[in-house]
């Protein structure tokens, strides 16, 4: 192999290196604001004795439902909202009381609000790719907040990165060949100087 196409296929992989940890570094990033504004939410609602939701809180989505809206493995960024400022057609995030999936986390659309004997909000809400709306109505505590940004397939990223052979793939490797290919480079630059002066020397003898 000469020398062109060995520069040009180390110049490739050092791109793909660097490529790969500035995702990392970008999901990082991610989940560092996410668990921050999370945390900070905890503290201060201990602090003032109140249980509501963070402020910010991020899921991975998991189930089609909300199709094609939101797919499996987009992750959703849910602000706290007050149940009188959700309107419908908004998508929310709540803790399901419905006996077959109760406790966990749904994100679904907001299809109709109502309000029981005290005026308490009450909304029913379906996934866009479901066939009929969700068996229990969501109320005003199990409201978690409204989703303000989707972000697109993110859940892969998670996911590869949680794997023993995806921390080392998507970190371990491109920073050692980072650091392999900047050495060399080092080392050819020194060499190159050197061969100069050699040069440059001979050429003063003469």
């Amino acid at each position: 192999m000469d020398k062109e196409r060995w520069r040009k296929i180390r110049d490739v992989l050092h791109f793909i290196a660097k490529t790969l940890l500035y995702v990392v570094f970008v999901f990082m990033i991610f989940i560092i604001f996410v668990v921050a504004c999370y945390v900070i939410g905890i503290q201060r609602n201990l602090k003032n004795n109140n249980y509501e939701a963070p402020l910010y809180s991020a899921y991975v989505i998991v189930s089609p439902s909300m199709h094609p809206t939101i797919k499996v493995n987009d992750a959703v960024i849910v602000k706290r909202t007050k149940a009188d400022k959700i309107e419908e057609g908004d998508i929310i995030t709540f803790i399901s009381s419905d006996t077959r999936t109760q406790g966990i986390t749904i994100t679904h659309r907001v299809i109709e609000i109502l309000e029981d004997s005290d005026g308490n909000k009450l909304f029913r809400t379906k996934g866009d790719n479901n066939n009929v709306a969700d068996s229990s109505l969501v109320k005003e505590g199990e409201l978690s907040g409204k989703v303000i940004m989707k972000i697109p397939k993110i859940g892969y990223i998670q996911y590869f990165i949680s794997r023993k052979y995806g921390w080392l793939i998507a970190v371990v490797i491109p920073c050692a060949g980072i650091i392999i290919y900047d050495i060399l480079k080092i080392f050819k630059s020194m060499a190159r100087g050197i061969a100069n002066k050699t040069a440059s020397k001979k050429k003063h003898k003469k």
